[in-house]
């Protein structure tokens, strides 16, 4: 049996500030030092009696904590903020990479991890809140949480390169959701799903997103992004569809999938500004 690997405070503070956005990573830098500098340089008064003594002892042991805190607790914000930019520049990356190959061979040669990296940039890029909680292997339980207004959704990444998803996976992340009072779930892979697997998630609020799915979330979140896109190849660019206006707001539109009903698995435009609006339109319409 393996040893279990020992955890300490500084790398479960360095994980947790890691998933955060890196800007958060540097505020947290500069209110640690603040904090940690006033206890450091406060003046600690001497006790004539045991307890004062005692008192004494204990602010003087946690001033010297506080003195070589103020400078290794934000050197761990920082460097957990410097690994959060790298993150998000290499999931950038495999974004435009995804988007830049027409036949899915990049998506398909991707390690687990980077699979994992690349599901929760383009649900970033639907709008949602990503909560990376996978990292147990490439079989791991939920892998991200997205949240959305007040609703919370589940995903199971399974890059699977030759073989179907089975419905046990879809089973598995329906009885998750039903006890957590998630209001969705997606299972994401670069492979395919069997077919009871799709029999099953029709009226359970989940959704299979193969790997040409995946692919087209990707391309139609792309025009919306702006200069997070910069990356991105100015043939690939070219080759996007004009965006349509909203017919009821006239905000810009972005694709969508329909998750329920006899268009389940269709793909349609829907408001950006969903749930605020929910403007729809047919693809062929102009």
């Amino acid at each position: 049996m393996a040893k279990r690997r020992k955890r300490s405070t500084a790398k479960d503070l360095f994980d947790l500030v890691a998933v955060l956005p890196w800007w958060v990573g540097v505020i947290l830098a500069i209110l640690a030092y603040v904090l940690l500098h006033r206890f450091a340089v406060g003046q600690v008064a001497v006790g004539v009696s045991m307890n004062q003594i005692g008192n004494t002892a204990a602010a003087h042991l946690l001033g010297a904590l506080a003195f070589w805190g103020q400078y290794l607790v934000p050197l761990i914000f920082l460097a957990a903020a410097l690994a959060s930019a790298l993150k998000r520049r290499r999931r950038q990356g495999l974004v435009a990479s995804a988007a830049a190959d027409s036949g899915g061979a990049n998506l398909r040669a991707l390690a687990w991890r980077d699979f994992e990296l690349l599901v929760g940039e383009a649900f970033r890029m639907r709008g949602y809140t990503v909560i990376e909680t996978g990292g147990g292997g490439a079989d791991g339980g939920v892998d991200l949480r997205l949240v959305k207004g007040r609703e919370t959704f589940l995903v199971q990444c399974k890059h699977w390169k030759a073989f179907k998803v089975p419905v046990q996976v879809a089973r598995e992340l329906f009885g998750v959701m039903a006890a957590e009072g998630a209001a969705g779930g997606f299972v994401v892979t670069s492979g395919a799903f069997t077919s009871e697997a799709l029999a099953f998630v029709k009226g359970c609020n989940i959704e299979l997103i193969d790997g040409p799915k995946l692919k087209a979330m990707i391309d139609a979140a792309l025009p919306t992004l702006g200069d997070r896109t910069q990356d991105q190849p100015a043939a690939t660019s070219a080759a996007t569809p004009s965006v349509p206006p909203c017919p009821r707001c006239s905000s810009p539109m972005v694709k969508r999938v329909s998750r329920r009903g006899e268009h389940a698995g269709e793909m349609f435009w829907g408001c950006s500004t969903y749930p605020k609006c929910r403007g729809t339109r047919a693809l062929s319409e102009p």
